[in-house]
């Protein structure tokens, strides 16, 4: 028999209320209490533990960087929560980002690495099996099957659902899972498994963009060494903290006593040619003209940037009537690697493009200002 989600059920979290306040950041560190996670077959160290570790240093790190973002993690002790729990604190605190952390294993024990997960279908055969294990923690909870309406981690038929949610805040899913993984070759030197989408039962129900990372196998003799080393959590913790370092962007504006200082997420830089306009060098100039007077400033070459909003991302090429649109007419895409980014409208100003956002929004949850990309295919 197949399960399926009542609509009512998925509108609710599509319709989550937002309130305007500081940028808000849910730590989630996975499993817990009698939930155990996986455990190392060397070290025996379980995956609790280190998600607990991790999750409070990344959290004290936030903090001391940026007071003006408030950060809420889902447990700070080893303690059980249900995964409709962890989602129920985020949407109960508006946030604007979710950070599942977790720790990998495998049958196989020459599995290692770090990968980052988003919510999606993509490919989710592929990653079926870890969707699955991280899933089955519901089997824990009292009364699992009328929580999530029948939902069965066993079994494929009830991942259906994610075929609905699976553009839902994906575009700033993508971009910071994409900066944590950046940050984890780049940085750290680790073996790079990518950015997966997968059906993960707390991030279909938390209405913010999230992502879950898998920050390396205890199956592994080395990478267990590693992911219990001070130097391993060190490493792990900056590279999750620098990527929220770029995807979150404090203003350099002064701000009313007792407001935060707080901006839309940065889109990613090939997105941000042309947002500054270039300075001009500085002519040198002859003394006595210098004394009598100013030598006249060199005209502007460049036209002020325009602005639009981005709506969503996908994988497809859309027609102009495709109901991902919603009846809205101009939309128009620019490619970036395998992702189609949809956009709509043309402003001169940014102010004029984050107005035309907060009206849209209503429609494309999510939804943020960009530059218009030169290569828009319109």
């Amino acid at each position: 028999m197949r399960y399926f989600f009542r609509p009512f059920v998925i509108l609710c979290f599509l319709l989550t209320p937002f309130t305007a306040s500081a940028f808000t950041v849910v730590i989630d560190a996975g499993h817990g209490g009698k939930d155990y996670g996986a455990i190392g077959h060397y070290l025996k160290l379980q995956e609790k533990d280190l998600n607990l570790d991790i999750s409070l240093r990344l959290a004290s790190k936030i903090r001391t960087a940026y007071p003006d973002v408030k950060v809420v993690l889902t447990r700070s002790t080893d303690i059980f929560i249900p995964l409709q729990e962890r989602a129920n604190i985020v949407n109960r605190n508006n946030a604007d980002l979710f950070i599942c952390i977790h720790t990998n294993s495998a049958e196989t024990r020459s599995a290692y690495g770090a990968e980052v997960y988003i919510l999606g279908t993509e490919k989710m055969e592929k990653n079926l099996d870890v969707a699955m294990r991280e899933n089955a923690v519901i089997k824990l909870e009292a009364d699992y099957q009328t929580t999530y309406q029948g939902f069965d981690p066993n079994s494929i038929d009830s991942y259906i659902i994610f075929e609905l949610m699976q553009n839902q805040y994906m575009d700033n899913s993508l971009r910071f899972a994409s900066m944590v993984q950046q940050r984890f070759v780049g940085d750290n030197n680790r073996t790079d498994r990518g950015v997966r989408q997968a059906g993960f039962l707390v991030l279909l129900k938390s209405a913010c963009p999230s992502v879950l990372v898998e920050m390396g196998f205890v199956s592994n003799k080395e990478e267990e060494k590693y992911l219990g080393s001070d130097k391993g959590k060190r490493e792990i913790t900056d590279a999750i903290f620098n990527a929220l370092s770029a995807y979150y962007k404090p203003k350099a504006d002064k701000q009313p006593s007792g407001q935060a200082a707080v901006t839309s997420p940065e889109p990613p830089q090939q997105e941000k040619a042309g947002t500054e306009e270039p300075q001009q060098p500085e002519q040198a100039q002859p003394a006595r003209a210098q004394q009598t007077q100013q030598a006249p400033q060199p005209q502007q070459q460049h036209a002020k940037p325009r602005f639009t909003v981005q709506l969503f991302a996908s994988r497809n090429v859309l027609k102009k009537n495709d109901s991902e649109f919603k009846g809205l007419k101009g939309c128009f895409r620019v490619r970036r690697g395998e992702w189609y980014k949809y956009m709509y409208g043309e402003y001169a100003t940014e102010a004029e493009a984050k107005e035309a956002c907060q009206k849209l929004d209503k429609q494309f949850k999510g939804c943020f200002v960009v530059p218009v990309p030169e290569d828009a295919v319109k």
